[in-house]
């Protein structure tokens, strides 16, 4: 944890994820990925409970007031209870309204804890500031869940290619559709980092030099699984920046979702209702993903403005520039291409999409035409391109 080679911080020992990850293998604890990022901002809600009665040890300068306070443990626990799943989760951001701050620490009971063994004692010392701000602690757990939310959005994708090389289309639809699910709860963290005053993060990122989120493997590791980058962003800081995906990807027999479903699609074969179900999986992950990255490059120009990223590229300008890229842009027109099959119903005229468009089954209402979008994958402009995404307010 914590080495700087050449006087420069990495992203995944500043974040310990090497420890973070022998947690989550840890036979016995029953922690995946998505459990261990429910863990992290669970410890996020406790650090700032007991940091805000004075029983926290930490770094305590520039601690939110009162109204900041409350509107990031509201957001942090409304990730948590999503994250339990349990019917008596639900309630824990209203309690979080409603609770006066002198009472606050009854809401930890109901956090989970992590498991009682000998390797998650080391769970306390996987966060370690670099300074005195009390806002780098919360950060840098919130850069953690968006790690671990990418270690199981890219085994989705593992999953989603063995189903389609098995044959399984429905599988391969629902693991995609829980990576959505996954991005939709990472997108959720920037309302959690959004309470962080800009002069407090540029406080301390002075002294975290040359860690940076462009050194994200589970991230770039999703993006090659999904569908081989072109050339021209392959041979960018984008992956040199992360070696061993860059290696993966350039490896004989990497596999990718583009190219399974190609396969599929020129053996011909499954019905219409099995396709249409894995293009809109396909065309909802692009669109989710288009969001996610348009919210991390609005939340960026808040906390960065014009400076550059830590990880030495030019901030702002290379988010920007990252919008125009594509998970599935292999795809082109095939996500539309579906022919019918023995038993298969005529399409209604008045729902079915346009010519190379993808049906969006969110905005399809009861008497109305359905919403045709242009294939995310082409990222051509047209009469049902996808809506260009907003940023997050």
């Amino acid at each position: 944890m914590l080495d700087k080679h050449e006087g420069r911080f990495w992203n995944r020992t500043y974040l310990a994820l090497p420890v973070l990850e022998l947690l989550v293998d840890e036979g016995g604890a029953g922690l995946d990925a998505d459990r261990m990022s429910t863990m992290l901002m669970s410890d996020v809600v406790r650090f700032e409970i007991e940091a805000a009665r004075g029983s926290r040890e930490g770094p305590s300068r520039g601690r939110p007031d009162p109204a900041t306070l409350s509107t990031r443990l509201r957001h942090a626990v409304r990730f948590v209870a999503t994250g339990l799943g349990r019917s008596d989760a639900g309630d824990l951001p209203s309690r979080v309204a409603h609770t006066p701050s002198s009472r606050l620490e009854g809401l930890l009971d109901h956090l989970p804890r992590p498991p009682a063994t000998d390797a998650w004692r080391w769970f306390g010392v996987t966060v370690q500031p670099v300074y005195v701000l009390h806002d780098e602690y919360f950060f840098i757990r919130a850069l953690q869940t968006h790690e671990m939310l990418f270690t199981a959005i890219a085994a989705d994708m593992r999953s989603a290619i063995g189903a389609l090389r098995a044959g399984n289309l429905d599988e391969g639809a629902e693991r995609i559709g829980h990576a959505v699910a996954m991005f939709e709860r990472a997108a959720a963290l920037f309302r959690v980092v959004a309470t962080m005053r800009a002069e407090h993060f540029s406080g301390f990122r002075q002294y975290t030099q040359g860690a940076s989120a462009i050194q994200s493997e589970q991230y770039k590791r999703f993006e090659s699984l999904c569908g081989v980058p072109p050339v021209p962003r392959l041979h960018s800081a984008a992956f040199t920046s992360v070696p061993a995906v860059q290696a993966e990807v350039r490896a004989a027999g990497h596999d990718t979702v583009a190219q399974a479903y190609l396969d599929l699609r020129s053996e011909g074969g499954f019905g219409r209702a099995e396709w249409s179900r894995l293009d809109a999986a396909l065309s909802q992950l692009e669109d989710t993903h288009q969001r996610w990255k348009s919210a991390h490059r609005s939340l960026a120009a808040r906390m960065l403005g014009d400076a550059h990223g830590s990880g030495y590229t030019d901030g702002v300008p290379y988010l920007t520039e990252c919008l125009g890229n594509r998970l599935f842009r292999q795809l082109g027109k095939s996500l539309s291409a579906t022919p019918d099959a023995p038993g298969d119903r005529p399409a209604d005229p008045g729902t079915a999409p346009r010519p190379g468009c993808v049906a969006d089954p969110a905005r399809t209402g009861p008497g109305e035409a359905q919403h045709a979008r242009s294939s995310a994958v082409t990222g051509r402009a047209g009469p049902c391109q996808v809506p260009k995404s907003r940023g997050m307010t």
